[in-house]
C-alpha cells in the first residue's frame, strides 16, 4: 500500500476529522475565476457567470471497483479525479471544481490518505480544478472514494446523449479495448504473486495498456480541437463500460438504431496483441470491456469532410432509423451481429 514500510505511520485517530481534513487538503490553490469561496466555510461558493452549471458524480469502491493488491494509492486518487472529469468532457463543458469524499477503515494510516491525495492534487494541476471541499469519515468495509465534479458551459454548447438523428456519423476519439487488456495484464500477475510471492511480476511490454487502466485520461481537450473543426456534435457520452454500452445509451435517448463497423473500431497494437495472448478477440475487449475514457460522439454527415482524416477521430460507424435495431456489421462481411451490452454494470460484475 506504501512504499516505505519502514516508517512510522500515523493513525488517522491522531488528528481527528477535521484535522485530517486541513492536513490533506491545505496545499491545494484555487485557479479558476468561478470559485469565490473553496475549503473551510461551510459550503463552497461558485460563481458561473451566466454559463450552465454542469455536476456529475461518481463513486469508487475498494472490492468493486480497485484492487488495492495492485493499484497504487496515488494511481487510484489520480484515476478517481480523471472518470469523473470525463463525464464532463462528454457534455462538451469544461470542468471546473470538484469536491472529495473519502471513507476509510482504521487499518488505512494517514500516509496512506497522503498518498490518494497527491493523486487527486496531480490531477488538479493537470487539468486546472480547484478541489473546494468534501468529507472523510469512517468505513468498516475498506476504502470508499466518491468525487463530484462541476464544469461550466454556455447553454447552446452543450451537448446531450439525446441529439443523434438517421444518418449522422458514430466517431470516437484515441483508440479503445487497452484498459480492459491491462486489467486482464494486472489480475493475471496478481493471480501469480498470491500464488508464490517470490515470482517477479512480468509487466515488460505491456506499459501502454497498464497505463490506460491504471492512470487513464479524461479528453478534456477535445472541446477545443471540435470546437477548432467547428464541429459541435449532435450527441455525445464517454465510453465508461464499454463501446457498445455507450452506443446502446446514444440509441435510447436519441431514438436512433447503430451500425457499428467491427474493422474501423480503432485499436492500438499492444491492445491486439495481448487480446491474442489471451485468446480474446480483441473487438469484444472494446464492446465490452469499458474504462477507455474517450468520447463517443454523433455528428452531422455534412461535418464528415472536416474530421475524416484527423489523427484524433475516427468514423466507426452511423445512425439509422430506430426500427432498423443496433448492429455490429461483422469484419470482412456484411453479417450484421445484434449489439447487446455486456460491459461494466457494478451489480452484476465482482473484481
Amino acid at each position: 500500500m506504501l512504499e516505505d514500510k519502514s516508517q512510522e505511520l500515523t493513525p488517522i485517530s491522531k488528528l481527528g476529522e477535521f484535522g485530517l481534513i486541513k492536513h490533506l487538503t491545505e496545499n491545494f490553490p484555487v485557479v479558476q475565476n468561478s470559485t469565490k469561496v473553496s475549503i473551510g466555510d461551510d459550503a463552497a461558493v461558485i460563481d458561473s457567470e451566466n454559463q450552465k452549471v454542469v455536476v456529475s458524480t461518481d463513486m469508487l469502491a475498494e472490492g468493486v471497483h480497485f484492487n488495492l493488491g495492485y493499484v497504487p494509492l496515488k494511481h487510484l486518487g489520480y484515476k478517481a479525479v480523471v472518470v469523473n472529469l470525463s463525464d464532463i468532457a462528454a457534455m462538451n463543458a469544461t470542468p471546473t471544481q470538484i469536491l472529495v469524499s473519502v471513507a476509510v477503515s482504521n487499518r488505512f494510516p494517514v500516509e496512506a490518505l497522503e498518498e490518494i491525495y497527491a493523486g487527486i492534487a496531480l490531477a488538479c494541476n493537470r487539468y486546472k480544478v480547484d478541489l473546494i471541499g468534501g468529507d472523510t469519515t469512517s468505513s468498516n468495509a475498506g476504502l470508499v472514494i466518491s468525487v463530484t465534479a462541476i464544469g461550466l458551459e454556455n447553454e447552446e454548447k452543450i451537448v446531450k446523449r439525446n441529439g443523434a438523428k438517421p444518418n449522422d456519423l458514430l466517431v470516437v476519439t484515441g483508440d479503445l479495448g487497452g484498459a480492459y487488456l491491462g486489467l486482464q495484464i494486472l489480475e493475471r500477475e496478481h493471480s501469480v504473486y498470491l500464488a508464490n510471492p517470490n515470482m517477479q511480476p512480468e509487466m515488460e511490454g505491456y506499459d501502454y495498456i497498464l497505463e490506460r487502466q491504471l492512470k487513464p485520461e479524461a479528453r478534456t481537450d477535445i472541446k477545443k480541437k471540435l470546437e477548432e473543426l467547428d464541429i459541435l456534435p449532435t450527441s455525445m457520452i464517454d465510453v465508461s463500460d464499454g463501446l457498445a454500452s455507450e452506443v446502446l445509451h446514444l440509441s435510447d435517448q436519441s431514438k436512433v438504431g447503430f451500425h457499428l463497423y467491427e474493422e474501423k473500431i480503432p485499436m492500438d497494437e499492444s491492445t491486439i496483441h495481448t487480446s491474442e495472448e489471451f485468446n480474446l478477440n480483441p473487438a469484444m475487449a472494446t464492446l465490452n470491456g469499458g474504462e477507455d475514457y474517450e468520447l463517443l460522439f454523433t455528428i452531422s454527415p455534412s461535418d464528415f469532410d472536416k474530421i475524416k482524416n484527423h489523427p484524433d477521430f475516427t468514423v466507426i460507424g452511423h445512425a439509422t432509423a430506430e426500427e432498423q435495431g443496433n448492429f455490429l456489421v461483422a469484419r470482412g462481411s456484411n453479417q450484421l451481429i445484434p449489439l447487446t451490452a455486456q460491459g461494466w454494470d457494478a451489480f452484476l460484475n465482482k473484481e
